[in-house]
C-alpha cells in the first residue's frame, strides 16, 4: 500500500527522540550521490552529529545500507562501530561488536567478470564489488539522461543482470543508475524488523530515512510497526510512488533536520 502523497517532514517536535528509533540509509540520504561510489565519505561534522544522535536516542540509532559493513566503516569512521549497522541490503549486520554474515558465493566473482566485460563497452560504466553483491553503475555514461548511449547502457546492464540472476540464483536490485546482483535472503525491511525486535527498540516508533527503490521495504516495515518512512531527494521531487509518508528534498535537508532533532 502506497502513501497517497507524501508530505514534507515537519520540524522535529520536542520530546521526539524519547520515543523514536531512527534508521538511516547512507548514499543519497545522509550523503549526496557521487559519480564514483568510493568517493562517498562522511566529514567530521556528520560523524559528530551521528555520535550525538546515538547518545540522545540512547542507542536507538541504526544505519541500514546496501553498502557492505566494510564500506560503511570506511565511510562513517569510528561511529559505525558504536551503533547497530546493517549492510548489504540486510544480509549482514553488527551490533555491540558481534557480526552476523553468510558466506560469499563464488558465483559473484563470475558476475563481476561479466559485468566488467560489458563495462568496457561503455566509457564511464563502473563495476562495484561488494561483500554479497556486484553493482554495475552507468551514472557517468553520457551524462545527458536522454542520450542514446546512456539508455543503451542502462538497457544492456539490466538485461545482463536479469540473465545472470536466473543462471546463478541471485536477486536483481535496480536503483538510481545502477543494477546490482546480490545474494538472496535479505532486504532493508527485514533489517528494520530484526532491530525493532531487540530490547530497547521494541515499543518505540521507527523512523526510516531513504532515497531509493531499495529503501521501500524499509518504509513498509516502519509503517507496519507504527512508524513512518521519509523519502529523500530525486525520487521525492519527481513524485515517485512510495510507501513513505514524508519527504525531504536532499541529504543536506536530512542532516539539518537531524541537527534540529538532536539540539
Amino acid at each position: 500500500m502506497l502513501a497517497a502523497k507524501p508530505a514534507l517532514l515537519p520540524a522535529p517536535r520536542s520530546g521526539l527522540l524519547a520515543q523514536t528509533t531512527m534508521f538511516l540509509d547512507i548514499d543519497g540520504t545522509l550523503l549526496d550521490l557521487t559519480d564514483r561510489p568510493e568517493d562517498v565519505v562522511a566529514d567530521g561534522d556528520l560523524r559528530a552529529l551521528l555520535a550525538n544522535l546515538a547518545v540522545k536516542l540512547d542507542g536507538r540509532l541504526a544505519v541500514v545500507s546496501g553498502r557492505s559493513l566494510d564500506q560503511i566503516d570506511t565511510i562513517l569512521g569510528p561511529i559505525a562501530q558504536a551503533i547497530p549497522v546493517t549492510g548489504s541490503h540486510g544480509l549482514e549486520y553488527r551490533w555491540n561488536g558481534i557480526w552476523a554474515r553468510p558466506e560469499r558465493p563464488a558465483s559473484l566473482d563470475e558476475v563481476a567478470q561479466h559485468f566488467s566485460v560489458l563495462a568496457r563497452q561503455f566509457p564511464g560504466m563502473l563495476v562495484e564489488e561488494k561483500t554479497y553483491g556486484v553493482a554495475l553503475h552507468w551514472r557517468m555514461v553520457a551524462p545527458e539522461s536522454a542520450h542514446p548511449a546512456r539508455n543503451q547502457a542502462r538497457d544492456q546492464a539490466q538485461a545482463l543482470a536479469a540473465q545472470l540472476a536466473t543462471i546463478h540464483g541471485l536477486v536483481v536490485q535496480n536503483g538510481s543508475d545502477v543494477a546490482e546482483l546480490r545474494l538472496a535472503g535479505g532486504d532493508k525491511g527485514q533489517a528494520v524488523r530484526r532491530l525493532m525486535a531487540r530490547r530497547g527498540m521494541g515499543g518505540t516508533t521507527p523512523l526510516f530515512f531513504g532515497d531509493d527503490l531499495t529503501d521501500e521495504a524499509g518504509f513498509v516495515a516502519a509503517r507496519d510497526l507504527g512508524g513512518r518512512g521519509v523519502l529523500v531527494g530525486a525520487r521525492a521531487l519527481a513524485g515517485a510512488e512510495t510507501a513513505a509518508i514524508y519527504t525531504l528534498p536532499s541529504p543536506a535537508a536530512v542532516r539539518e533536520w537531524l541537527r534540529k532533532a538532536a539540539a
